[in-house]
C-alpha cells in the first residue's frame, strides 16, 4: 500500500505542492508524512468528458479523432520532458501537469500506464547534494567560502545516480497522484523480464491486477542494475528493451493498450532535423515512410533519439497499438498536451496505418497557394472566362446538382448516427437548393465576372518620388483563403467566383450535412478552373479534419471566413490565434420606429425584415418603438401582424412596464433569435435608440423608420454599424443585392472590410518602386538629388 500526503483544502494543486516537495521529498531523507487524514479531492480546470470506451484491441486506430475512445493509454516521459534544463534534478511544475492531465483521465475511466524516466537525474541531483555536505567544516572554513563554491563535483556513474534516485522519484509521484486520490504503484524491469516467459506472465499479471484496483502503474527500466543496450540486439519480430521508448512499446503490445503517447523534447517528427529552415512538422506518419525522414542528433538528454522513437512506434503501430509522438516541454501546451491527443486533437505526429485516399489538408494548403499564385498571373479575361464557365455549369448540371441535394435533404431529415439528433429547420432551409436558387447564384456569378475585369492589378496610387523614381500601389489578392461554412452549399459556387476574381487560392470545409452537393459543385468549379491550367487553386476539404485544427495552419492560411451560425463564428475566433478571422459573430439587428414614421411602411418594412428568412444574419431580432407610438392604431397593426406571421415577442424592460399583461419578459437584451421571434423594447427618443444599438446590438445592420430626413440623417450619421438604412429592410444587408454579385459573408470587424464582403474585401495591396540605379544615400543632405513626391494621374478605372 502506498503511502498517503495529507491535503489541505483547495488551493491550486501546484501552488500547493512545490513548496512541500522542495521542503520534504527533496529533504535529504526524502520520506513522505503520512496521515491517517482522509485525502480532499482536488479537482483539475482540464474538462471532465464522458466518452464510450469500449472498445476490441486488434487494429490501431485509424483516424485521430478515434483516439477519444482509448480505453489503455501508456503515457511515456522522455528524459528530456522529466529533468530540467540543467540535467540535474526533475522539472516538478511541468511533473505536476502531467500528472494532473493522467488523473483526469484516469477519473474518465481509463486505464492510465506511465513510463518514466528521471531517475538519473534526481540521483545526480541528491548524490551532489550528499558528496557537497561530505566535505569536512575544517576543510570548508580553511579553503574559504569561494574556493567552496568553486569545488569541482566528480563524474557520477549513472547506475548509482540511478539507484539513489528511485526512491526519490517514487515519493514524488506518490505525493502528486495523492492530490486525486488516486493510488500509484512503482515496477522496475530489464529486458530480462520479457525474454523470460515465467517473468513474462508474472509482469503481466501484476500489470493486470494493477489496473483492475484502479492503480496507475509506474514502470521504468532498473537503471541501476542494467547491463548496456547491445547494439542491433532485437528478436526476430520483437523489439529489444534497450531505453524507455522500447520499453514503452514493449509494454503497450504486451498489454494491448489502444494508445502510446511519447512525450519528449521537441513536437514531433519532421521530414528533416528540427530547426533546419525547410523542416515540416509530420502530422500523420505511414509505415513506409521512414526513407523520407533525414533524423537529427539524439535528445540533449536520455538514451534514445528520435530514431529509437520511431522505431519503437512503428513495431507498436504493427502490434495494434496508436501511437502519437508529442512535444511536453513547450510550456504554452504542455499543461494540457496529453488530454488534447486523447480528445483527437492536432497534436504532433499521429502513427497510422491507414493512408487517405486524398492529399493531406496541408498538402491542398501549398496546392491552394501555388494554383493562386498562377490564377493571379492570368489576364482579367481569363479569369472572367472561369467565372462564366461556372456560372454555365450551374445551369447546364443543375439535374446532377439537385440530385446530390436530394440525397443531403434525405439523410439530414433523418438521425444523426453521432449525436441521435435531426439538423433544425433553419438549417434545413439552408440546406435546400431548388433551380431558382441555382439560376440566381449563376447571375451572380455574372455579375462578378464583370467587376473582375480591373481588380486585380489596379493602379491606386502614382507617386514620383523623384526624377525617374515612381512608385506605384496596386491591388494583389490577399493569398490563400479558408472559408468554413454550415449547410450552405449554394455558398461554394459564390465564394470560388469570388476567389477566381480576385486571384486567391482557397480551402473550402463545408459541413457534412451538405457533403453530396459540396462535392459536385467543388467538381464543377475545378473544370471551370482547368480551362486555363489552375484546377488546383480550389480545394475541397474531405478529411476527418476539426475546424480547430484547420485554424491552427497560420503558415498556409492568410484569412478565415467563417459563414453559419453566431456559434460557429465565435468558436473560429477563439481557436485562430494566428489567423485573422473576417466576419461576425452575431447578427442582432435592430429597427427603430420614430415618432414620424409612416403607418403604411412600418408593417410592411418589420414583416419583410423579419419574417422574409428569420434564420438570415440580417434579419431583425429587436424593435424600437417611441413610446408615443404605443396605444396607437399603427403599434396594434404592428402587432397584429406579428401575431398572424406567428411571432413570438418578448417584452424588453421597460416595454414590459407599460402592459398590464405583457408578453414573456426577454431574458437578455443581447440575443439572436434566428427564427420567429421579436424583442420588442420602448425608447423614447432617436437619441435613446442610437444608444440601446450601441450597447445591445452587434454592429451589423441597423434601420430607422421615419419620414423626418433631419432624424433620419442624424440615425444614418451617429449610428456605429456596418449597415445603417432608412426606410429599408434589414434584409438588404447582402452582397448580391448590394450588386456586389455574391459575398463571402458580413463583417463588423473595423479594419480592412465591413458590411457584405464582395470582391474588393479580398484583395489587398503591395508596392511597386521603379527606379534606375537609386540609392538613399543621393537623397542626404549633401547628396546630389531631392525627394519630389509629385502625384501622377492613376489610370482610370473600367465600370463597364
Amino acid at each position: 500500500m502506498l503511502r498517503q500526503v495529507c491535503c489541505s483544502g483547495f488551493q491550486p494543486f501546484r501552488q500547493r505542492l512545490l513548496p512541500w516537495l522542495q521542503s520534504t521529498v527533496l529533504s535529504r531523507s526524502h520520506r513522505v508524512q503520512s496521515s491517517a487524514i482522509r485525502h480532499v479531492r482536488s479537482w483539475s480546470n482540464i474538462p471532465f468528458i464522458t466518452v464510450p470506451l469500449s472498445r476490441t484491441h486488434g487494429k490501431s486506430f485509424a483516424h485521430r479523432s478515434e483516439l477519444k475512445h482509448a480505453k489503455r493509454i501508456v503515457v511515456k516521459l522522455g528524459s528530456a520532458v522529466v529533468t530540467r534544463g540543467d540535467e540535474c534534478g526533475l522539472a516538478l511544475g511541468r511533473l505536476a501537469s502531467i500528472v494532473e492531465q493522467v488523473s483526469v483521465l484516469q477519473n474518465q475511466g481509463r486505464e492510465m500506464m506511465l513510463v518514466t524516466s528521471g531517475a538519473v537525474a534526481f540521483g545526480k541531483q541528491r548524490l551532489r547534494h550528499e558528496i557537497l555536505l561530505s566535505q569536512s567544516v575544517r576543510q570548508a572554513l580553511h579553503s574559504g567560502q569561494n574556493q567552496l563554491k568553486e569545488m569541482a563535483i566528480p563524474v557520477l556513474e549513472a547506475r548509482a545516480c540511478a539507484a539513489a534516485g528511485q526512491s526519490g522519484l517514487m515519493a514524488l509521484y506518490e505525493a502528486m497522484f495523492t492530490q486525486y486520490s488516486i493510488c500509484a504503484a512503482q515496477i522496475l524491469v530489464t529486458n530480462l523480464d520479457f525474454h523470460d516467459e515465467q517473468k513474462r506472465r508474472n509482469l503481466n499479471g501484476t500489470l493486470h491486477e494493477l489496473l483492475r484496483m484502479n492503480i496507475v502503474p509506474i514502470v521504468n527500466t532498473n537503471d541501476a542494475v542494467v547491463p548496456p543496450a547491445e547494439p542491433n540486439s532485437d528478436l526476430q519480430g520483437v523489439i529489444s528493451v534497450k531505453d524507455n521508448d522500447s520499453l514503452a512499446a514493449r509494454l503497450a503490445v504486451e498489454m494491448k493498450t489502444d494508445l502510446l503517447i511519447v512525450l519528449s523534447d521537441v513536437e514531433g517528427l519532421f521530414d528533416s532535423p528540427p530547426g533546419s529552415d525547410d523542416a515540416k512538422l509530420i502530422d500523420i506518419f505511414y509505415p513506409g515512410d521512414q526513407q523520407s525522414v533525414t533524423f537529427g542528433t539524439k535528445s540533449r538528454v536520455g538514451m534514445g533519439g528520435m530514431e529509437a522513437k520511431v522505431k519503437a512506434a512503428l513495431w507498436a503501430l504493427q502490434g495494434g497499438t496508436s501511437v502519437v509522438i508529442a512535444n511536453g516541454t513547450h510550456p504554452k501546451v504542455s499543461g494540457h498536451v496529453i488530454t488534447d491527443i486523447v480528445e483527437g486533437k492536432k497534436v504532433g505526429t499521429f502513427f497510422s496505418e491507414v493512408k487517405p485516399a486524398g492529399p493531406t489538408v496541408e498538402q491542398q494548403g501549398e496546392m491552394a497557394r501555388s494554383g493562386g499564385r498562377m490564377l493571379a498571373t492570368l489576364e482579367p479575361e481569363q479569369r472572367a472566362e472561369i467565372i462564366h464557365h461556372l456560372a454555365d455549369l450551374l445551369t447546364d448540371q443543375r439535374e446532377e446538382i439537385l440530385l446530390a441535394n436530394k440525397k443531403d435533404l434525405e439523410e439530414a431529415e433523418g438521425k444523426d448516427q453521432v449525436t441521435g439528433r435531426r439538423l433544425a429547420a433553419p438549417l434545413l432551409k439552408r440546406l435546400s437548393l431548388s433551380t431558382s436558387k441555382l439560376n440566381s447564384l449563376a447571375i451572380g456569378l455574372r455579375q462578378i465576372a464583370a467587376s473582375s475585369q480591373d481588380s486585380v492589378g489596379r493602379v491606386l496610387r502614382r507617386t514620383r518620388i523623384a526624377k525617374n523614381l515612381e512608385l506605384e500601389q496596386v491591388t494583389v489578392p490577399i493569398g490563400v483563403l479558408l472559408v468554413i461554412f454550415e449547410s450552405r452549399p449554394d455558398c461554394l459556387p459564390q465564394v470560388a467566383a469570388l476567389a477566381i476574381a480576385s486571384g486567391n487560392g482557397l480551402l473550402l470545409k463545408g459541413g457534412k450535412e451538405a457533403t453530396h452537393s459540396n462535392r459536385i459543385l467543388h467538381l464543377l468549379a475545378q473544370e471551370a478552373l482547368s480551362i486555363h491550367g489552375v484546377k488546383e487553386a480550389i480545394q475541397l476539404v474531405n478529411t476527418r479534419e476539426e475546424v480547430e485544427d484547420l485554424c491552427r495552419l497560420d503558415k498556409m492560411i492568410d484569412l478565415i471566413i467563417p459563414r453559419g451560425s453566431s456559434q460557429l463564428v465565435r468558436d473560429i475566433q477563439k481557436a485562430a490565434k494566428g489567423i485573422p478571422v473576417m466576419g461576425h459573430s452575431e447578427g442582432i439587428c435592430h429597427m427603430y420606429v420614430d415618432s414620424e414614421a409612416s403607418v403604411d411602411k412600418v408593417t410592411r418594412l418589420v414583416r419583410d425584415s423579419k419574417c422574409e428568412y428569420p434564420a438570415a444574419c440580417n434579419a431583425l431580432e429587436t424593435l424600437l418603438i417611441h413610446r408615443d407610438l404605443l396605444r396607437t392604431p399603427l403599434f396594434d397593426q404592428i402587432i397584429d401582424m406579428l401575431r398572424v406571421e406567428q411571432v413570438k415577442i418578448h417584452a424588453g424592460p421597460k416595454f414590459a412596464s407599460y402592459l398590464t399583461f405583457s408578453p414573456s419578459e426577454v431574458k437578455s437584451l443581447r440575443t439572436e433569435y434566428g427564427d420567429l421571434e421579436l424583442c420588442i423594447e420602448v425608447v423614447d427618443s432617436v437619441q435613446e435608440a442610437i444608444d440601446h444599438i450601441h450597447k445591445y446590438g452587434s454592429s451589423h445592420t441597423d434601420v430607422i423608420v421615419t419620414e423626418n430626413e433631419k432624424t433620419a440623417e442624424f440615425f444614418l450619421q451617429h449610428v456605429d454599424s456596418a449597415c445603417v438604412f432608412w426606410n429599408a429592410s434589414t434584409r438588404f444587408s447582402d452582397g448580391y443585392r448590394f450588386g456586389l454579385g455574391a459575398e463571402v459573408g458580413i463583417s463588423t470587424s473595423r479594419i480592412h472590410a465591413r458590411g457584405p464582403v464582395g470582391l474588393e474585401g479580398l484583395l489587398t495591396t503591395k508596392w511597386l518602386l521603379r527606379g534606375q540605379d537609386h540609392v538613399v544615400s543621393d537623397f542626404s543632405e549633401h547628396g546630389s538629388l531631392k525627394y519630389l513626391h509629385e502625384n501622377l494621374p492613376v489610370p482610370q478605372r473600367n465600370t463597364n
